[in-house]
């Protein structure tokens, strides 16, 4: 098997800590694409310079929904922005970029109250604006909900954009609506995914038996982004990861023999990656 594609650590917690070593104060992150321009640019430029293969645009909620809960903005003047951002800085790389798509504040029917030609016109504004700027494909990330999910990869689908899906999971092996890695697995290749996969919500001890499961479920390529874990809050206002990127390096390494694209989710900044890559360029 060829050694697993490199991909991006977090998004948002990373761009976080830019934020606070520009000082700049925390906000949704998408909003920086408008207000601090310099900070997308800056997270891109360095996750390129870690070594990263494939990455994603800071729009993993710039989603007509949250964007309105917390701004006059339109939802797609922050899609735009945010992939034009990221061209800027991987101009000439040959790093490619893909559309970040995220779940809403609420939950489709039967769970919610959204129906899914609403949820269907959201995220077709999304992703088919990144789409007219133009993206190699789409990260459906981090979703809780299978329904709603499968509404994302439709859209990706009538693009015709190159599909990965990755999916949430509790410490009992399944989603928080009780979806199993089977079920999940099974519904994302009927949806066209050319990857799948689990992303966030756990560290890489917990994650690794889910990701596991995915390759007995399934013959598709897959996608790991294990979470370096909460935060740890110190007495003097600091937070940390609990695990070091070395530490995160040796968890995951058994995925590497069998994963395709690997990469880190909430609090694993560009150090994960070159840590990750280090390794990956050891294996040859």
């Amino acid at each position: 098997m060829n050694k697993p594609v490199l991909l991006d650590g977090a998004v948002g917690t990373t761009l976080w800590q830019l934020a606070d070593a520009a000082g700049v104060k925390r906000v949704p992150v998408w909003k920086y694409n408008l207000e601090n321009p310099e900070l997308v640019v800056e997270l891109h430029t360095r996750y390129a310079q870690a070594g990263v293969q494939m990455t994603l645009a800071n729009t993993f909620g710039a989603n007509r929904q949250l964007v309105s809960l917390s701004s006059g903005y339109k939802a797609e003047d922050v899609v735009r922005a945010g992939v034009k951002l990221a061209h800027k800085a991987l101009d000439g790389t040959g790093i490619k970029l893909l559309c970040a798509c995220g779940p809403l504040k609420d939950f489709m029917e039967p769970y919610g109250d959204l129906e899914e030609e609403e949820v269907h016109d959201i995220y077709t504004e999304l992703i088919g604006t990144a789409y007219e700027e133009g993206v190699d494909g789409v990260m459906v990330q981090t979703f809780l909900d299978l329904n709603t999910m499968l509404v994302a990869c439709k859209v990706a689908a009538e693009y015709k954009l190159p599909l990965y899906a990755t999916m949430t999971f509790e410490k009992t092996g399944k989603t928080l609506m009780g979806d199993s890695v089977e079920k999940v697995a099974r519904a994302l290749e009927e949806a066209g995914a050319c990857a799948v996969g689990m992303n966030c919500s756990l560290g890489p001890v917990m994650a690794l038996p889910i990701i596991e499961e995915f390759r007995k479920c399934t013959a598709l390529p897959l996608v790991f982004k294990p979470n370096a874990g909460l935060p740890i809050s110190a007495t003097n206002g600091t937070t940390a990861a609990p695990y070091t990127a070395e530490m995160f390096l040796e968890e995951v390494k058994p995925a590497l023999d069998f994963v395709s694209y690997i990469g880190g989710c909430c609090n694993c900044d560009f150090e994960y990656v070159k840590v990750l890559k280090a390794e990956l360029d050891r294996r040859g």
